[in-house]
Parts: structure tokens; sequence; C-alpha cells
């Protein structure tokens, strides 16, 4: 299977979250194990972006108001037959001011936070969702396994959860 190219970047501003550290070396690698381990190849851009520019974004693709955690966007690119061209598999930007604040509510502490959002935005570009509770489940054991393997290197630690609050009750993001 041809390898995955992961370009990872933190254009975040000075002030949008300087206490929230971002090892993009380690989100690389996380998001290049993820897609290897789901079998997808191809190229795929991760950003670390300000507050601002997530809200800005959410309400442009998505009609929603106010910063949110992730967005994904697959780019469905499809591969050419005998071509060294890598297939496009979309972009990742996530905010990690964001992160930082819902954090302990969510996932437990701020890696483990945006661990579960790089996961959760490989598996959107690949194809997977959670419109429905069926898809969630699916979607989330996905999560649960590439975290165990490749950020935890065992079980979930206590406290981790991947719904947020808004979606214990069956509501999806």
């Amino acid at each position: 299977m041809p390898e995955s190219v992961v370009v990872v970047e933190d254009v975040r501003s000075a002030d949008d979250s300087p206490q929230s550290v971002v090892d993009v070396d380690r989100w690389e690698r996380l998001a290049a194990a993820s897609l290897r381990t789901e079998q997808a190849a191809g190229e795929l851009t991760l950003t670390f972006i300000d507050r601002d520019e997530i809200a800005a974004l959410n309400a442009e693709h998505m009609g929603k108001t106010g910063p949110t955690d992730v967005l994904s966007f697959p780019l469905d690119d499809e591969p050419m037959p005998d071509s060294d061209i890598p297939v496009l598999l979309g972009d990742i930007v996530i905010s990690p001011a964001v992160a930082a604040g819902q954090c302990a509510e969510h996932a437990g502490t701020f890696d483990d936070e945006i661990a579960l959002l790089v996961v959760h935005g490989v598996l959107h570009i690949i194809g997977h969702d959670h419109a429905d509770h069926e898809e969630r489940m699916v979607m989330q054991e996905r999560e649960l396994a590439l975290l165990s393997q490749h950020h935890w290197g065992g079980p979930a630690p206590v406290g981790f959860r991947q719904d947020h609050r808004d979606d214990l009750g069956g509501t999806a993001e």
C-alpha cells in the first residue's frame, strides 16, 4: 500500500492560546499511523488555527455560530491510474484554544483532547460520520481503537470521554 503524507502546521497567532503547546511532530505521527491502520493512503493536511479562524470556517461551511474544536474537509480525490501523484485526502483544522477549554469535561487532558480531535478528523476524512446513533458508535469504536494503539499504547485512561455534553442526549456534534 502506498504511504501517506501528513503535513502539519501550527499557524496560530501568539495570543490565541499561548498556554497550549502543540507538538506538530507528535500529531503528524498519530495522523499518519491512523491512516495506515485504516488502510488509507494519500496526502492530508492538519493545521492548528486560531479560535476566531475556526469560528469563521464553522459559520461558512457548517452554518453554525461560534468556534468548534475540529473541522474536516475531505477532498474525495480518486487515484489516477499509473500516477505517482498522491491522492489528496483532505484537510483537518483544529483549534487548540477550544480543545483547552473543553478537555477537562471531555477527553480529560489537553493531550488526550488533541489526540481525539486528530483521530476524529482523520476518520471523517476517510468517510466516517456520526450523523446517527449507529454511525456514531462505529466511529467512536474506531477512535478508541486508534487512540489505544497509537496514542496511549493501551486502554483509555480513567475519565476519558468521547461524547461532548450535548451528544449525551443522542444528538450528533
